[in-house]
């Protein structure tokens, strides 16, 4: 099969494509897609028709000399119809940056973006400081959550905040060492769930709590307000300031599941039955 056929359902109007079954014919597309001699252009040019069938993607996917090329292999995950058995191992090849643009594409399926994100979280201890804040910033709404629960050591590695919060030796680091989250707090796609997932989760650091409580977009949440007060780490002005807004039956309910110290606890009830 010619370039010039495959790319004539990508250059005609929508309403022109004639569906697969009859504008082509599956054979000669599994054979070209199968041919050890194909050439960069002409898998990806295949790799843009829409309509092509998982058992087409899979030959693609069993040819070596098409995988030869970053470009295929990228256009290969990032195809709606090509198997998650496909995708998935091929996405572990990649690069940080082309994960993160294969996770945001619109034509991946939601399933494969997970696991990409999941291959992308799983290095982040790995990258260098400059590419966490690129993702910090750019990626998905998870990588950026997840990068919420990172900060950086003396020696430029990452470890777990909890892990050094408390330590006043590594106070001084921390604070100098949270650009990576304070930039993952004003990534577009994360979101007021994903945030709360993150203040309320175990990994959770007094910084992380700190920084969510003084953002001036977050800590406007009521939603993300009443996960605060479920933390170990609100100040006990944050506190006093979020409750207001609080019914004292809620507050009294959010209290009951919250890890804030029983003083604090006290004086958010006594504030509450106090007021009007």
């Amino acid at each position: 099969m010619s370039e010039d056929e495959i790319l004539e359902g990508e250059t005609a109007p929508p309403s022109a494509v004639k569906p697969l079954s009859t504008a082509v014919v599956l054979a000669d597309l599994l054979r070209t897609a199968a041919d050890s001699a194909v050439t960069e252009d002409l898998a990806l040019a295949l790799l843009k028709r829409a309509d092509l069938p998982p058992e087409v993607l899979e030959q693609i996917a069993r040819n070596a000399s098409a995988l030869k090329s970053r470009k295929v292999k990228i256009a290969l995950v990032r195809h709606p119809h090509t198997p998650r058995h496909v995708s998935v191992p091929l996405a572990r090849q990649f690069y940080t940056f082309d994960l993160m643009k294969v996770a945001l594409s619109p034509s991946v399926p939601a399933d494969v973006k997970v696991a990409v994100d999941n291959v992308l979280i799983s290095r982040l201890k790995t990258v260098t400081l400059g590419e966490r804040l690129t993702l910090a910033r750019r990626a998905s709404g998870r990588v950026a959550a997840a990068l919420l629960l990172e900060v950086e050591s003396g020696d430029g590695k990452i470890v777990h905040a909890k892990m050094i919060a408390g330590k006043t030796s590594a106070a001084g680091t921390v604070a100098r060492k949270t650009r990576v989250m304070q930039t993952a707090l004003e990534n577009q796609r994360l979101t007021e769930a994903l945030v709360i997932k993150s203040v309320l989760g175990s990994a959770a650091s007094a910084a992380l709590v700190h920084a969510v409580a003084r953002h001036a977009k977050w800590s406007r949440r009521r939603e993300i307000r009443a996960a605060l007060l479920r933390t170990a780490h609100l100040s006990l002005a944050r506190a006093l300031e979020f409750s207001r807004e609080i019914p004292a039956p809620v507050l009294q309910e959010v209290l009951a599941s919250s890890r804030l110290p029983a003083p604090i606890k006290a004086q958010l009830i006594r504030q509450s039955q106090a007021s009007p």
